[in-house]
Order: structure tokens, then sequence, then C-alpha cells
């Protein structure tokens, strides 16, 4: 006669809750006892607690209703030693201790929890009820909590969810415990924030491995935080030095600019004054020429300082595009003479008025020629202005060397230039430039082949 398998009939979570909590206690008191007195197999010790499982599986694979719940009651009441063995070895550094809260409404499932927890290596605080754990939690810094599900007044979901909902606890990890081997209880609790979840009675090494590796995880975040708190710190810190550096930087270049012009006035006073040989004569011109360049180069220094910071004002007006670049090319026609350099210009016809600070982009198609001129001896440089869109563009294009494309990004920056080795300026120029035509919403941009030449352009938009 062949056996009758019945369907497994559901009871209601409460009456499984009440009937998996007393073994829970039998089956852990009883694994402790066999600890403690070292019992072989077959002591009483050992009868109890394989009685008291035997009894946990029957209740389990009767009265509960889905499969999934049946694989959870299989993990928790799994008694081969091989397979706790190896879960325990494929979990990380479950040695790890620390301060753990215990919370549950039962006396017995607190003491039985808190005393496998003690011979484990930790130190445990226990709470009877949601209140008193959050008030201890708020009063004590605890490694971990593990909070059963089912508590009168206020039950764990309630507590998990005010401990998640506190900025100053939600990265204390919360592990679930309960009678109950529910799968929609444990997706909750995981979607909440819980770290893992536990069902009663617990298996001493996956009560161990689970555990240490969830002080694990927190001991990795807490590392991880105070790693970025140091790097915030030195980050700080850095600014400050800059800063100060910048501040240094700036009021001993200010203040060579006094004496500077005094040196330039004294110069120019001693061409006013005449009388001077030829020889003399020579001298001063280069006294002249090497201190004017020597306050562009200062001044240069101090407007890129002050543009970074925000703190040069665009004055704007409404300009022409044709005499913008007609201004530029007499500034240059000295420096391009004397590099025997042909100086082109080429303005779209009918180009807009628009809106800019003069100076300032004055300045700017200044640094592009003569960067182009100084590079380009014996050629030819060209300024062209057109329409681009809503905007106008500015390119200075030469026949020269060229640059390397590597070294697009590298000149734009504060004292880059393409060779260090070069004697030719201070490598703030370009830096200016972008500057300069980022603060009037324009870009600046190269092209450039090695060996056939450059072209450096610029967009300022037409309406401010």
């Amino acid at each position: 006669m062949s056996a009758v398998t019945s369907p497994r009939l559901g009871l209601p979570a409460q009456l499984l809750h009440d009937l998996r909590s007393p073994l829970n206690q039998i089956i852990g008191y009883s694994e402790m006892m066999t600890d403690e007195i070292d019992a072989p197999e077959g002591t009483d010790a050992e009868k109890i607690r394989s009685a008291g499982l035997h009894m946990l599986s029957i209740i389990e694979k009767n009265f509960i209703t889905s499969e999934a719940e049946v694989a959870l009651v299989d993990e928790a009441v799994d008694d081969d030693p091989d397979a706790a063995a190896d879960f325990s070895a494929r979990v990380q550094s479950t040695t790890s201790t620390g301060l753990l809260l215990v919370v549950d409404d039962d006396a017995g499932n607190r003491d039985v929890l808190s005393r496998r927890l003690v011979r484990q290596g930790h130190e445990v605080r226990t709470a009877s009820s949601g209140p008193e754990a959050l008030r201890m939690i708020g009063e004590e810094a605890f490694d971990l909590v593990l909070l059963d599900i089912m508590m009168p007044d206020m039950d764990g979901y309630e507590v998990l969810a005010a401990i998640k909902g506190d900025k100053r606890l939600q990265n204390i990890p919360i592990v679930m415990i309960s009678a109950l081997n529910e799968v929609q209880s444990v997706v909750r609790c995981l979607e909440a924030g819980a770290e893992d979840y536990l069902a009663k009675p617990f298996n001493p090494t996956l009560l161990k491995a689970r555990i240490g590796a969830s002080l694990e995880k927190k001991r990795g975040r807490d590392r991880e935080s105070i790693l970025f708190e140091q790097v915030q710190e030195n980050y700080n810190r850095l600014q400050i030095v800059e800063k100060l550096r910048d501040d240094m930087r700036n009021m001993i270049v200010h203040d060579l600019r006094t004496p500077l012009t005094a040196v330039i006035v004294g110069v120019d006073m001693l061409e006013l004054n005449g009388g001077l040989t030829e020889a003399q004569q020579e001298m001063v011109d280069i006294a002249a020429s090497s201190s004017k360049t020597l306050l562009g180069m200062i001044n240069d220094l101090l407007d890129v300082e002050k543009m970074e910071s925000g703190a040069t004002a665009l004055h704007f007006t409404t300009l022409s595009a044709n005499a913008l670049v007609a201004g530029v090319a007499r500034q240059l026609a000295v420096l391009a003479k004397g590099s025997e350099t042909t100086l082109v210009t080429e303005v779209a016809a009918d180009l807009p008025a628009f809106q800019g600070d003069e100076s300032k982009l004055s300045r700017t198609l200044v640094n592009l020629a003569a960067n182009a001129i100084r590079f380009t001896p014996l050629g030819v440089v060209t300024i062209v202005a057109e329409r681009a869109g809503t905007s106008l563009r500015f390119s200075v294009r030469d026949n020269g060397r060229g640059i390397p494309a590597a070294s697009f990004e590298k000149i734009f920056e504060k004292f880059g230039q393409l060779d260090p080795r070069s004697k030719v300026g201070t490598g703030l120029g370009l830096a200016f430039c972008k500057l300069a035509v980022e603060a009037h919403g324009g870009q600046i941009a190269v092209e450039s082949t090695v060996g056939a030449g450059s072209t450096f352009s610029f967009t300022i938009p037409i309406e401010r």
C-alpha cells in the first residue's frame, strides 16, 4: 500500500511564532549545555537537542505553505556539520567581534542568543522592546543590532524604519531575527535596509558567519568614512595652503610693480633729456624694453589671478569687430615688421555690433596674434573676423611650425608652455585668453598640424 502525502496546512503566523519560540530555547540551551560539558554524541543534552530539531522539522514541513519557505527552514534547521563548515569557510572574516544589541520581547530568547554571542567573543546588551532599543541605540555606539520582528506595541519593522530614518543611526547594520520563515517578511526587511535575516533556532556556525560578515562590512564602511574624512581634511588644508601661497605671490608681485614703474619712468626721463651717446642710447633702449616686458609679465600674472578668483569685472560696451581687428593690427605692426612676418586682416562685411569688454578682447587678440608672429618668422599671420550663428568668431591663422595635438589642453593652462625650455613669455598669455573668452560666455579652441601651422579661434556671443 503506497504512502499518502497530505498537503501542508498553513497556520497563523502568531501560532507558528509561539510554537517555534520555546523550541528555539530548548535547542539553544541543549547546544550550550553540550558545549559546556564537552559531551560526546548520545548524551542526554544531545538527545534533547536532536528531539527539538526533529520536532521543529515536523512543524515546519507540515504547517508552512510555500516551497520558498521550506528552503528557508532547511537552511535554519540544517544540522550537517560539513555543510555548515563549508558556508563558514566561504564567508570572509567571520571572526570579527563587536558590541551587539539583542532586541526581543521574550526573556528566554534574549538569554539564549546573548549567551551564544558572548561565547563567540562579542560584548552584548539586551532590550525587551522597540522603544527601549531605540533609547539604547541613541546612547551607545553599537556595532550591530539583532532585532526580533514580532514584538508587542512596536514591532521590528517599525524599529528598523526608525533606525534607518535617522541619519545618525542609519549606518548601524541590522540583522532581523524571527521564529517565522516567511519570504515576504525576508524581502520586506532587506528592502527596508536590513543587513541580513536569521530564523530561529539558529545554527551556531551560520549565526557566527553571518554576524561576522555583517560586522566586517561595517568595519569596511567605517574605514571608508574615516578615509574620506581624512581626504576632506587634507584637501581643506591644501586649499588653505594654496590660498596663502597665492596671496603671498600676489603681494610680492604687486609690490614689484611699484619700483619697476619707477625704473621705467627713470629710463624714459633719460631719453627725454637727450645727450646720450649711441652706445648709451642702445643700453637705455634695452633697459626700457626689458622693463616693459617685465611689467607686462607682472600684469599678466595679476590679471590671471584676479580672473580666476572672479575679482575682475567685465566692462561691456558696444563694439565693432572691424575696429577691434584694425586696432590690434596697428599694435602689432612693429612686431611683425621686426620678425619679417606678413600680417593680414580679413573681416567679413556687414558684421553686427556686439557687446564685450574692449580691453580684454583686444588683449586676447593681441596675445594670440603676437604668439603667431613670434613662432612664424618670415611667414604669414592672418587675423579673421566672421559670423558664426548667434556669435562672432575671431581667428588667428599662421603657417608656422604647428602644435602637437597632445599639447592642445596644456597650452591653455596657467604657466603651460609647449616647450618648458622656451624663454619666450610666461605661459600666462593663453591662460588669460581662455579666461577672458569664457567670462564673455564664449569658447576658445585650437586647430593645428605640425609643420603646417595653427589656427587659434574664439567665439563671442553677439547679445549678452
